[in-house]
């Protein structure tokens, strides 16, 4: 289906598809045409859930056009960068998430580390991405009470999403474990390790 393209303030444009998949796809289009010079310059491309923003257009209209008559691809492409994250499989929620898939405490590392995950878009703090490839089945809920620090490096689980807690900040989503990468770091280029379409995986370690 053709997306929906609302004008955003005087140089942007918020494209809306139907749901991650195809905003992760869109996303990665776009990104594709403007590094082929088939786009107008565009300062900023920003995937969210269901949207794509697209910041700092000269002729916004002209661009929103076009991209009504576009078909939105299927999936996002195979190719792009690649991290592993090494995680200690010990989380405070290990056991609940265990006990939400049916399956041992000793298997939820197993079942983690063999997916394989796609950064969808980043928000919440800066360097958290929010990964998708969880079958439905793995889909677990938030916890009913946040906790008011969650510790830098925290893997998380909370509904479709997998992510790491970049730096302490509160959160509800259920913990499985911890790694040691940094995140975000103001001093490195690119500051943030995740960004959307990066591909990640976690490899357990003791």
């Amino acid at each position: 289906m053709s997306p929906r393209v609302l004008p955003v303030g005087r140089r942007a444009l918020l494209v809306e598809v139907d749901g991650v998949e195809q905003a992760q796809a869109l996303h990665a289009e776009l990104v594709r045409r403007r590094a082929a010079g088939e786009l107008p310059a565009v300062e900023e491309i920003v995937p969210a859930a269901s949207t794509v923003l697209l910041d700092g257009l000269d002729d916004p209209r002209a661009l929103a056009d076009r991209l009504r008559h576009w078909r939105v691809p299927d999936a996002a492409p195979a190719g792009a960068a690649s991290v592993v994250l090494p995680v200690r499989y010990d989380g405070p929620d290990l056991a609940e998430v265990a006990e939400l898939w049916g399956v041992a405490e000793e298997e939820v590392a197993a079942i983690h580390t063999g997916i394989g995950f796609r950064v969808a878009f980043c928000g919440f703090a800066p360097g958290f991405g929010y990964l998708t490839g969880l079958p439905e089945d793995l889909h677990v809920p938030r916890r009913a009470e946040p906790r008011t620090a969650v510790p830098p490096g925290s893997v998380g689980l909370a509904g479709p999403y997998t992510g790491v807690y970049p730096r302490t900040s509160p959160g509800g989503w259920r913990l499985i474990g911890r790694t040691d990468a940094v995140l975000w770091d103001a001093a490195r280029e690119p500051a943030a390790l995740l960004s959307p379409g990066t591909r990640v995986r976690f490899e357990a370690v003791r």
